[in-house]
């Protein structure tokens, strides 16, 4: 990767690299509002119109029964870049088994299911994410310590029980990478509101990454690379 390369060329090359936009591709677009979505939907709003891009998308934001509605300023960027989007509704709180407590793992697992639901009653093949590197590294160390596994989010990956495939374009940007762009674009400030916010795994295993890597995203990038370069004459 070049030293600091931009938004837009970090997402192509993670595009080219896994073959993630094919022509006739449907691609549903996750929409939360936050700033990881919108620099992805920022980016398929102008990858659209290159010539020879043969395929179209559309954003889709699963409003929940207790989060705030998509921000009025990320709604009006949408507008301006032309961004085919829509709202749908889900009871959250409501599919919560007797017991159990409201966290984020339980109200992202019940969004990604809409949009999986979604995207096939609706045509399309696809479902791009807003997860960066900094996600799939936490990731994969929070399956290394809590489940005693080597795995994470896959930059692509086709379900076995959906007739669609899961693109994280976004696998070579580092979290540092999208608010310095946010921040220039002027859409940081809105994130997630949730007041059942709860991931203590995931702020662990964002401590762990910082320590590990010391923030540079060079080795963060090392990191990843290592998930493609695996010895296995040299595992047990």
């Amino acid at each position: 990767m070049a030293k600091n390369p931009n938004l837009s060329s970090l997402i192509d090359k993670a595009v080219f690299d896994y073959s993630m936009i094919e022509d006739g591709d449907r691609i549903l677009v996750g929409a939360s509002g936050g700033k990881d979505s919108t620099a992805l939907i920022e980016y398929f709003s102008q990858r659209v119109k290159r010539p020879h891009c043969n395929f179209t998308y559309k954003a889709l934001t699963v409003q929940s029964d207790f989060a705030p509605p998509l921000p009025a300023g990320i709604t009006a960027l949408f507008h301006t870049w032309n961004v085919p989007h829509e709202t749908v509704r889900a009871g959250v709180l409501a599919r919560l088994k007797p017991g159990r407590k409201m966290n984020c793992w339980w109200c992202s697992t019940q969004r990604r299911t809409e949009l999986l639901n979604y995207a096939v009653a609706n045509g399309y093949n696809k479902l791009a994410l807003g997860h960066h590197l900094d996600d799939i590294l936490e990731t994969l160390l929070m399956n290394m310590l809590g489940k005693g596994e080597l795995s994470t989010m896959p930059p692509k990956l086709t379900y076995d029980e959906y007739p669609v495939t899961i693109l994280r374009p976004l696998c070579y940007v580092s979290v540092d990478t999208l608010i310095e762009h946010a921040k220039r674009e002027g859409y940081y400030g809105w994130t997630c509101t949730c007041s059942y916010q709860n991931n203590s795994g995931r702020k662990e295993a964002h401590r762990l990454l910082q320590n590990l890597t010391g923030g540079e995203n060079a080795k963060k990038e090392r990191l990843f690379d290592s998930l493609r370069n695996i010895q296995t004459r040299y595992l047990p």
